[in-house]
């Protein structure tokens, strides 16, 4: 009826609505957490599946206590807890309470950061932050940058702004240079780097291997002799990756040398920091990024190591004028005559949620020492847990770790590199379905290795010693009833 207000649209005439549907959700989610005593409940797809399915959508439950009560049966009855002690598979960390609190602020409210006259103060708070990592990076004021939804996004857009930064300085047509780009980085790199070079229009050999050394870390001297290469072979090298906590061993490149080798050729210098980025605000560790503050453009996840809610990434740049490659105006939205800061001329999002108020909140409440603290101690606590495999017979470790990643597997000393490469990713799923702990697995030189990636500063040596005996325990069931063989066959 005309004139009527919709009991169900967020509005100060509905706001007791609001509460009781905020409240109800709150305490259903705190129930199931206090219950919580392991990382997953253990269910099949085929059991999801079947409860999913079961769900007629065409018939609304009318409620918004009975469609929590659903929900919650459906999705928090089986959700994969990132805070229990004993998930140490991926990048996913527990996150930080003022993060929580300004999640419903910025899903209320609803603020789109593209332009100033969606979000006001949400863009000065946001580029404020972005001022604020340009500095712990050691980015001069000309930097700029802005918000994301991921290290995939960031990695994405600091490639597209090399692109158009080469292109702008090579005298030919942008449809004859393309085929001719190159980006080298080493088969450690994110999968992104990949991808972006096709969404980026760039020839399949686009991505050019740098070999590393024996640690895993990008070779400095097989990086110029690649860029040589590429010359000698008529391509153009548009752009070099190092990464910062690379994902399965968690190494370094050495930043500060590759740097210089980019300055001294003019290419542009890429940092991947998705992972490591904890270490700008690190008290004890932050000269591993040292270097860090001669890239041309930097992608950092605060939703890694800043221990923020998923979405809450950014791509930081040196020169700020290099962002203004990719501006598109339009007069509806971003005039170019407008003499407010519009986000979105420098965004590959245009409507793009208030996620720097998480990292906001954070900051003011526990700041960016304690989050220093956080990420040191699971760089720690995974020194331990080397520490704990290379003292047990049972277990063998690839490396020594550089942040809080450690590749191990279980192998008895009558266990030979055959079986247990068969066995490791069979014996990954049966812990997976068990609920208990959960751990990601990984190739590494042919082999399969389990991998403990730790970012809990609340997981002891005790749960990592919990979980060994768990993968021990699993392990030797399995040999015992002789499952290599059911899994090759």
């Amino acid at each position: 009826m005309e004139g009527s207000v919709s009991p169900h649209l967020f509005s100060g005439s509905t706001l007791d609505g609001y509460t009781s549907g905020v409240w109800h959700a709150s305490a259903l989610l705190a129930d199931r957490v206090k219950a919580v005593r392991q990382p997953y409940s253990g269910a099949t797809v085929a059991e999801l599946q079947d409860q999913v399915d079961a769900v007629d959508l065409d018939r609304p439950l009318g409620d918004t206590g009975a469609a929590l009560h659903e929900v919650a049966r459906l999705y928090l009855d089986n959700a994969v807890w990132f805070h229990e002690p004993t998930y140490v598979a991926h990048l996913n960390c527990p996150v930080a309470i003022p993060a929580l609190s300004a999640e419903v602020l910025i899903s209320a409210v609803n603020s789109s950061v593209d332009t100033w006259d969606q979000s006001a103060t949400g863009t000065l708070i946001e580029r404020r932050l972005i001022d604020w990592t340009a500095g712990r990076i050691g980015f001069g004021p000309d930097a700029d940058g802005v918000f994301t939804s991921g290290g995939t996004q960031s990695n994405l857009q600091g490639l597209l702004l090399a692109r158009e930064e080469t292109l702008a300085h090579i005298e030919e047509d942008r449809a004859t240079a393309i085929p001719k780009l190159r980006i080298l980085a080493t088969a450690e790199s994110h999968f992104s780097v990949g991808k972006s070079a096709g969404i980026l229009g760039l020839a399949a050999d686009a991505v050019v291997g740098v070999p590393t050394d024996d640690s895993g870390r990008m070779d400095p001297g097989a990086l110029a002799a690649a860029l040589a290469g590429v010359r000698r072979d008529g391509a153009v090298p548009m752009a070099v990756v190092a990464t910062a906590g690379t994902t399965d061993l968690g190494r370094i490149d050495p930043v500060d040398t590759i740097a210089v080798i980019c300055a001294e050729q003019g290419i542009w210098f890429h940092v991947d920091a998705a992972y490591g980025c904890g270490l700008l605000v690190s008290t004890r560790r932050r000269h591993l990024l040292d270097g860090i503050e001669r890239a041309d453009s930097v992608t950092v996840d605060f939703h890694k190591s800043f221990f923020q809610p998923v979405s809450c990434s950014a791509l930081v740049v040196r020169r700020g004028e290099t962002m203004r490659r990719i501006a598109v105006h339009a007069d509806y939205l971003n005039p170019r005559t407008a003499t407010v800061p519009n986000q979105v001329d420098k965004s590959l999002q245009t409507t793009r949620r208030f996620d720097a108020l998480k990292l906001w909140m954070t900051l003011r409440t526990i700041g960016s020492e304690q989050i220093g603290d956080m990420f040191d101690v699971v760089v720690d606590r995974t020194r331990d847990a080397h520490r704990l495999v290379e003292a047990d017979p049972d277990f063998e470790a690839l490396t020594a770790p550089t942040l809080s990643t450690l590749l191990f597997r279980f192998r008895p000393a009558d266990l030979d590199v055959a079986d247990c490469d068969t066995l490791m990713p069979a014996l990954r799923q049966r812990l997976f379905h068990g609920g208990q702990a959960i751990v990601a697995g990984t190739t590494v030189g042919g082999h399969y290795w389990l991998k403990f990636t730790i970012l809990n500063p609340n997981t002891t040596n005790e749960n990592l010693t919990d979980v060994l005996n768990l993968i021990r325990e699993i392990g030797r069931e399995m040999l015992g009833r002789n499952e290599i063989a059911a899994v090759m066959a």
